[in-house]
Order: structure tokens, then sequence, then C-alpha cells
């Protein structure tokens, strides 16, 4: 069929997902091509000492973002859309999303990159002897109710931003089992939470004397492929403010934006494993068996559909190099020079591949936030060098391209050096690698591996909740996902395999030096900026 005839006809998979700081919109065909996209650019906000985002600026900007892909129908295939097949939605994976009976939100939204959990998740991973991450939604809860926050007594349903969002759409209280590991431990045989933990923390929670249990708040679990509810007429309404977008449309399972990357890179089965690079940087492989013992750099989740994920997450990325690429934007519009933003990115990031292997001597910290993975609670941006350090641009450009992958190596250096875990590929994606050769090269680097970037890689979670939602209805009855996406999307789509460097090698290992020794100075500018 014609894209168009796909489009009025409801053949269609529409993912959308709430990213850090872009909400994407991506309409495919059941082959995986791109039909259309919207876009809405957010930004967090850091209020009373909580990274978080209202929820007019969520239901505002999932409306635009859904605005800007319809108008993109309208521009490209000259018709309107009312019909999809299924809809996906995905979001920042883990955080605190608090409603009572009534719906109401009765506290504020907090994301992932929030580290102000620090005793509920030393306790809970004392209890379960399983890693509770800072940002899982239930350190997020027990600190609440460590800390006798009035809200928790009227909880009636807590949630992830995807869980919530399918929420609206649906009147559904479930969730993806990938965003579920992101809540609560997985028992990857029952694709349930862990019932033994279950049980240990309800017992925990026996002298507050709340009237309810975690199961009652908590969503139910589904994997891929599974049935997660119909788009109802005021869910579709709440999409669609015009009213034309039909209700009855099934949905899969919401998916946090690590299975939706998972999904996006073709790494779902055990021995594969990717890594996402943007605002935040997380590796994850499948394993084939568990870990020997629990790291707590290292956090324990699960494919869409329930293999057991190991992942190293780091809550920093790419934000302060995209800051300092923002203020080269400024100096040439002080020139007078016009540059757009894409243009900068790809020169300096290219220009960095002139730079020293050791960068130079330079040294850099992108910590917006905490860091769970180096044990700092705190965000302090930092750039350092000596009178000795080879300062040039394109040096500049590599420390903070390294440090980007800095965090992120050391939880990947676990797995591979002390746990012997296999990997048969890494996939990367996300902005990092949107300029060719560059942030793949460097992550081969750190990995001492091939790595692989797809030519969709620049679609992302959204692409890859628009798959699980085109797997839901355009799937054989038994067909498992690994195979759906191996023989029936990825089969026919291309990409580059980029080796490791040995000279990237050396020079990589050697940022990393400086970089564990200089922590000690990320945690005296904690003491000292307090201003």
């Amino acid at each position: 069929m014609e894209k168009k005839e796909l489009i009025i006809n409801g053949q269609t998979a529409l993912g959308i997902e709430l990213g850090s700081t872009r909400i994407k919109g991506v309409l495919i065909d059941f082959q995986g091509n791109v039909l259309a996209v919207g876009i809405h650019d957010w930004e967090n906000s850091f209020i009373d000492n909580i990274w978080t985002y209202s929820l007019e600026e969520i239901h505002k900007g999932l409306r635009h973002c859904y605005r800007s892909l319809k108008k993109d129908v309208e521009q490209k295939y000259g018709v309107t859309l009312q019909n999809i097949g299924a809809i996906g939605i995905s979001a920042m994976m883990h955080g605190y999303m608090a409603l009572d009976k009534d719906g109401h939100q009765i506290a504020p939204f907090q994301t992932w990159r929030n580290t102000n959990t620090q005793q509920a998740a030393d306790e809970l991973t004392e209890l379960f002897d399983f890693n509770i991450p800072l940002r899982w939604t239930v350190a997020h809860l027990y600190q609440r109710i460590l800390d006798r926050e009035e809200h928790v007594a009227k909880l009636d349903y807590v949630s992830t931003l995807s869980g919530y969002i399918h929420w609206k759409l649906t009147g559904q209280r479930v969730i993806g089992i990938g965003d579920a590991s992101g809540m609560f431990p997985i028992d990857s045989n029952t694709h349930d939470y862990d019932a033994g933990m279950i049980d240990k923390f309800d017992a925990l929670l026996e002298p507050y004397k709340y009237s309810w249990k975690i199961r009652d708040i908590f969503p139910k679990v589904l994997v891929a492929g599974e049935n997660a509810g119909v788009l109802t007429e005021e869910g579709a309404r709440f999409l669609d403010e015009t009213g034309t977008l039909k209700a009855g449309i099934p949905l899969c399972p919401p998916e946090g934006d690590a299975g939706t990357g998972m999904t996006a890179t073709n790494s779902v089965a055990p021995r594969t494993g990717n890594v996402s690079a943007g605002t935040s940087t997380f590796a994850m492989i499948v394993l084939e068996k568990q870990l020997s013992k629990v790291y707590r750099e290292i956090d324990m989740v699960t494919t869409p559909t329930g293999f057991p994920c190991a992942m190293s997450h780091a809550n920093n990325g790419t934000s302060d190099l995209n800051a300092w690429i923002g203020l080269f934007g400024e100096l040439c519009g002080l020139m007078g020079i016009q540059a757009d933003t894409g243009t900068l990115f790809e020169k300096l990031y290219t220009l960095s591949l002139e730079g020293d292997k050791d960068c130079g001597g330079l040294l850099a910290y992108g910590y917006y936030s905490g860091e769970n993975i180096t044990m700092i609670n705190e965000g302090r941006l930092a750039f350092l060098r000596t009178a000795e350090s080879r300062f040039n641009l394109a040096n500049f450009m590599k420390v903070h391209l390294y440090t980007s992958l800095g965090a992120v190596k050391m939880g990947l250096d676990i797995l591979i050096e002390d746990e012997k875990v296999k990997v048969d590929r890494i996939m990367g994606h996300g902005g990092f690698f949107k300029t060719k050769g560059v942030g793949q090269r460097y992550l081969a680097a750190a990995v001492n591996a091939p790595v692989t970037v797809m030519d969709t890689a620049s679609e992302g979670g959204a692409w890859g909740i628009a798959l699980l939602a085109a797997f839901l209805i355009d799937r054989n009855s038994d067909e498992k996902l690994e195979d759906y996406l191996e023989t029936r999307i990825f089969k026919e789509l291309s990409g580059e395999t980029l080796m490791p460097h040995d000279e990237d090698i050396e020079g990589f290992g050697m940022f990393m030096e400086r970089y564990k020794a200089g922590l000690s100075i990320e945690k005296c500018a904690i003491e000292v900026m307090n201003w």
C-alpha cells in the first residue's frame, strides 16, 4: 500500500516517549518505516531541591507533541490522522508519580535524576539483599514514609511517568515489565514483582498502619505483546484536543526508556547489549544468568519480555556538553555568524577526533545531578586543567565527550571484567551517536569491543515503543519479541560497525585514571559550592 493509504486505514503504530529534554512521537508502518514525527522540547526544573516537571508541563507537552506529529502527517500526505493501529507510551524510567483516590496528584513528580533517597535505598538494599537504586520508585516511596510526609496515607496509585500517561489514556493501572523493574524488583520466572520482597516490604510498613499494601497502589505488570487496554473517549480527547482521533485504539504495555532502547537496538535477547547516551547514559546487557553478588553500581532490570538485564545507569550524560555547545553558538551569534545547532554539534564533535589520545590532560565532570555509580549524591559541574595541559578546542571537546561515558564505564567494567558477562554485540543509540563515527568510536574504546549504530539510531526510544505497539497487533500468535525484531524489523535495516582503536583504548584508560582520582574534587565542590 501507499503510505497515505496505510495511514487512512490505520495500518500504523504510534510511539510517544517523554524523554528528559524532548517528547517525541513516531508513526511507523508495520515494517518499522517512519511515516511521521512529532516533537516537543522541554526541560526539567529544580524546585525545592527536587528535579521535576509540573503536571501542566507534562499534559501540554504531550498534546503539543501529538499536534506536531498530526501536522507532519497532514503536510506529507494530505490527510488528517484519525485511525491508528496501536499506540505505545514510554517515558523516563523510574521516578515517583503519586495520586489519591480521585486521581489527583498529591506530591511533586520526582524524576530519575533525584538522589534524595539514600537512606531508603540503603535500608531496602539490605532488607532485600538486592540493589535498590536511589531513583527507583520503591526507594522514593519508602523515603517519603521515612520523612513522615502526610500525603503517603492518602496514596491510591503510585506509578512511573509512562504508567501515569497510559492511565490517562486508557483508565488501566498497568505497566510494562521493563518499566516495572524500575519500580520494584522483578521475578523473571513469574513476570511479576518479586513475591518474597513484596512480603518483606509489607511487613516493614506494618508499624505505620497504612490502609494500603504495595500491590494495592502499584500497577499490574504486563509483558510485551499483552493487551494493556484501549484508548477511551476521554483519553482520545486528552491526547487530541481537536476530537478527530478515534477511541478504541489498542495500547501496548507502557515502558521506560530502558526497555524502548533495548527494542530500538534489537538488544532483547541474552548476550546482546546496548548503550543509550544522551541526557543520561546507560548501558544494558541481557544476561544468561544472574550476577554472582549484589553491586550497588549495577541495576538489575528486565527486557520488555522479562529477561534479566544488568544496567550500568549514569544519571549524567551530555547535558554539560550541550550547554558548552550552546555557549559556542552564542559566540557565533555575537560575531554575526549564522550557525545552526546541528552544524555546531557536527563540527565540534568531529574536531574532537584531532585531540590528543588522553584529552591533553584535561578533566571534566558533567554532574548536573548526583551520580549513583560514583556514590556522589549532589551535582557540581567542573572543568579542570593544569598549566601543562594541552588546552585547545579539540581536546576540550574530546574530554567532554569522554566524561559523558565516564560513570557508565565504571559500571561496565564490573560486568565485563569482574563478572565475565558475555556479550556478542553492543548497539549504540541516542544523541551522542548522531555525528557519524565520533561517539561510536569513543564508546568502542570505552568497552573495548565493536559497536554498531543502526541508521535508525537517531529515532531512539519513540521508535522503540512504536515497535512494541506494532508487535501487539501484527505478530504471529506464538512469535517472540526477539524473533519479531530479528526477522521482520532489523533484517533489512542497515548500520555501521566500528572496531576499537588501540590508541583510543589506551587514551580512554588514561582519562579514566584521572576521572577516578578526581572524584574527590567533586566531593569537595559539593561542600564548598553552596551558593
